[in-house]
């Protein structure tokens, strides 16, 4: 007897010729095999169906992803080249003993500054008269810190900056003096100082000669002690150190801060302040990033084509999994704009504005290459102007990539690759369930024709077994004949 066990048997050739040839065995009819195939046969088309959409959209969904991934590396790279910084007009000094120099926010740097530092931003540091150990009490109330000015011994209050007032618990250590102080967070630092002299408390304030500060006690009655804490500005011998803003001279303007962090001081330029030079400028210059730039619109030409190779492939008429789909005509169009599109609108009249001022073209096939020539001129007529589009900022290389990954890989956005993933994967559950649902109908239908068949089976059985009685009664009532 033939049997045919398994679906995957019964497809590799046509259901029909399986059901015939069950049909025609010469020891009976396998009921099991046959309600099988007839099911097989039954969903066969819907089956083949629902497996060609799956297979579609695992292609969509893998395609498409590769773009996504593509984009993200794109504007994370460029992200990391930016930042490396030798693409910005990096600024040096010449005394790094005076100052450390860097690019500021905006970029854009060029040219040579001078810097003569005659004094450096300094904060306010007061002891505490000194304690056998950090765990000695101190008392108990509250102390006030009040802000201003301090000159000649004499105390200037800031009505404007907030004084600040800290509770000192009964049983507070010179520690916990210290911890409450820090906790309130009012610009002055406090920590407690092993010194020959014994544990002092140190309170240091924010550089800048209006963060001068005073202490103020108010002791709880029966609990004396905290009073040893307060500080006047008339107490020189507890003064370590006393609060000033900087002054220096950039280019020779006198100028003055209350930090020594001094943020885009000029065009391009920042620095921190950390040591005097009076009657010896020292220089600032920016370096050129000419041939690093150079290079790297060479890669990101390259970068670019191979996301355009992928989109060629995937949007081919005939065999691109993604002919059609929005997502990926949005990307087409966007990389179509993006030579001409404006990603630095504040730059100076007659400074770069777009790629294509750094060379970046694309070709009627929709690749990209540099034109050298026009890269060259940008460099040679602006190179400040140039190395500002490499930043980290709201505008410029990075900020033009990232958002366009940003937007075209959005799962919000219709037209986005992302948003398209994101469909297709929704189809793709749905199919699945749909199989799901076909091979549970598949499987109740051959169990309704086993019933079926097992029933008609029995039948013939008892048939043919009434057949065998009679034919041997014959048998036998024609060997008595003879």
């Amino acid at each position: 007897m033939t049997t045919t066990g398994s679906t995957s048997s019964t497809t590799s050739t046509s259901p029909g010729a399986a059901i015939l040839a069950t049909l025609g065995s010469a020891s009976g009819i396998d009921m099991n095999a046959l309600a099988q195939n007839i099911a097989t046969a039954e969903f066969l088309g819907r089956n083949n169906s629902l497996t060609a959409q799956s297979t579609q959209l695992q292609t969509q969904i893998s395609d498409a992803s590769a773009l996504k991934s593509q984009l993200l590396t794109l504007a994370s790279s460029v992200g990391d080249r930016v930042r490396t910084g030798d693409l910005a007009a990096t600024p040096s000094i010449a005394n790094a003993s005076v100052a450390s120099v860097s690019a500021g926010t905006g970029g854009g740097g060029k040219g040579v500054y001078t810097l003569e530092v005659s004094s450096i931003a300094a904060s306010q540091v007061v002891t505490s008269p000194p304690y056998t150990a950090s765990t000695d009490t101190v008392g108990s109330g509250s102390l006030t810190l009040r802000f201003g000015t301090i000159s000649g011994g004499t105390f200037t209050e800031d009505t404007a900056h907030a004084a600040t007032t800290i509770t000192i618990a009964a049983g507070s250590t010179l520690a916990d003096a210290a911890s409450a102080i820090n906790a309130a967070n009012a610009g002055v630092t406090a920590y407690v100082a092993s010194t020959s002299s014994g544990a002092q408390l140190v309170l240091k304030g924010s550089e800048g000669a209006t963060n001068a500060f005073v202490l103020d006690a108010t002791e709880t009655a029966g609990d004396p002690g905290l009073a040893s804490l307060a500080w006047t500005a008339a107490d020189t011998s507890r003064q370590v150190g006393t609060a000033a803003d900087a002054a220096f001279k950039l280019d020779g303007v006198a100028m003055t801060s209350a930090t020594n962090a001094l943020t885009d001081i000029a065009p391009g330029l920042s620095m921190t302040l950390t040591g005097t030079n009076i009657g010896s400028p020292t220089r600032i210059t920016f370096a050129n990033p000419t041939s690093a730039i150079t290079t790297t619109m060479s890669d990101l030409a390259g970068a670019l084509n191979e996301i355009v190779t992928s989109l060629t492939s995937d949007t081919d008429a005939k065999t691109g999994s993604l002919n059609g789909d929005p997502g990926a005509r949005a990307l087409r169009t966007a990389l179509s704009q993006l030579p001409s599109q404006v990603i630095m609108p504040n730059a100076a009249d007659g400074s770069p504005r777009t790629l294509a001022d750094l060379g970046l073209r694309i070709n009627r096939d929709g690749t990209f290459d540099i034109d050298s020539t026009r890269l060259s001129a940008t460099l040679a007529s602006d190179p400040a102007g140039a190395a500002a589009m490499f930043t980290t900022g709201i505008y410029g290389v990075y900020s033009t990539m990232d958002s366009m990954s940003r937007k075209l890989t959005s799962i919000t956005d219709p037209a986005s690759i992302g948003y398209s993933i994101a469909r297709f994967t929704t189809k793709a559950t749905d199919v699945t369930r749909l199989q799901s649902d076909l091979a549970a109908r598949q499987a109740a239908e051959q169990q309704r024709l086993i019933a079926r068949f097992s029933h008609a089976d029995s039948v013939v059985g008892v048939y043919k077994s009434t057949l065998t009685f009679i034919q041997a009664q014959i048998a036998a009532w024609n060997t008595k004949g003879n």
